[in-house]
């Protein structure tokens, strides 16, 4: 499934993580306590809606011995609002059996955490892999949307299939930071390789995502419901200015909510590729064509969405002297070594590999 990935790939992927993981709770404790409840929490729960819950149960129930002690009762009033309260009777039990054979630890060998209430393939994973450093690779739906997109798998997978991706996994996890490389899949995925609108101009391992080589990332996993493709062509301009480039914030609501592109438009029916790029230069940039020198073609992407196909042709332009190409709050002139630092959509960030290549980065730097 992986076969294409190597030793490569975890160091990338460790070195983003590094950089861009965000500073959480459960992220600055060694604790397995710690660990274990956290992961429970945030089984079928956000982020954002975990982290009150898990600071106020560590101020009530500081270790294994406390909620062992505690009745159900209070366990649950903790518990109440994050749902699914099977999981919080089976922490209950779970400290219990802790307790008593376990001598108030989680244990840090796997046959023992099977057998507590509690610790199914996903929980087991992470404790073992986060809190006691063991390279067993975690599967959630964020690591399964990852390794999916890195395989360019279409078909829906089946059951069983959540273990041929750990079984994959296994041979790329980092047997030194095992915790760190599990946790760098989910952040990836939850935050970068998202299930709507990836930004794959700030993914670190695009370059060995065959979903994004062939431009079909945004429909894997692959939806429930197949429909028609509608195929739209689409222009972007590239303009370039004293070594910057022009790029522009969509709106903060619709598709592609608040991701920043290159400017351009859909090419109406009738329309050439030369007239939609006068046209759009007007209407969303209000400058006349005279004001541009457009030059060559730099490429031309194809990228597939759920519902529609996208083929989105890129033109160098530069501006005239003279010319004033009006900077707002939703537009900003930008040099091609800072242009990561712009969450995209993902034809940008092809155009984006393309103004990065040797053939055309000198004309940017």
């Amino acid at each position: 499934m992986l076969e294409h990935l190597d030793s490569s790939f975890s160091k990338l992927l460790l070195q983003w993580y590094d950089r861009n993981a965000r500073d959480l709770p459960w992220r600055r404790s060694s604790d397995p306590y710690h660990i274990w409840i956290s992961e429970i929490m945030l089984q079928q729960t956000t982020v954002k809606a975990v982290l009150g819950y898990y600071e106020r149960w560590l101020k009530e129930f500081p270790d294994i011995r406390t909620v062992a002690a505690a009745d159900i009762s209070s366990i649950l009033k903790a518990w109440q609002g994050l749902g699914y309260y099977t999981r919080a009777r089976n922490i209950h039990r779970a400290a219990q059996i802790m307790l008593s054979i376990h001598d108030g630890k989680v244990p840090s060998d796997a046959g023992k955490l099977k057998e507590i209430p509690g610790f199914g393939p996903y929980t087991l994973a992470a404790v073992l892999s986060i809190a006691f450093h063991k390279p067993v690779a975690v599967v959630d739906a964020n690591v399964r949307r990852v390794v999916l997109r890195l395989a360019a798998i279409k078909e829906t997978p089946g059951s069983g299939f959540d273990l041929k991706i750990q079984n994959s996994l296994s041979g790329i996890i980092s047997l030194k930071r095992p915790g760190d490389f599990n946790q760098a899949m989910m952040e990836l995925g939850a935050t970068v390789c998202r299930s709507k609108e990836p930004v794959c101009n700030l993914c670190p391992v695009r370059k060995v995502c065959l979903a994004f080589k062939a431009g079909i990332q945004e429909t894997i996993p692959q939806p429930k419901t197949t429909e028609t493709i509608d195929i739209k062509a689409v222009v972007g301009l590239i303009i370039n200015n004293k070594k910057e480039i022009f790029i522009q914030k969509r709106p903060e609501k619709g598709l592609l909510a608040g991701l920043w592109e290159f400017p351009g438009g859909k090419v109406e029916t009738g329309e050439s590729l030369t007239t939609a790029l006068k046209r759009e230069l007007k209407e969303e940039l209000d400058l006349n064509p005279e004001d541009l020198i457009v030059g060559q073609e730099l490429c031309s992407v194809t990228h597939y969405y759920t519902k529609f196909r996208v083929r989105l042709t890129a033109f160098c332009c530069k501006t005239k002297k003279g010319a004033c190409l009006v900077t707002t709050n939703e537009g900003q002139w930008v040099k091609l070594s800072r242009m990561a630092e712009y969450p995209m959509p993902s034809g940008s960030a092809k155009i984006l590999d393309h103004l990065g290549s040797p053939e055309h980065a000198s004309n940017f730097l």
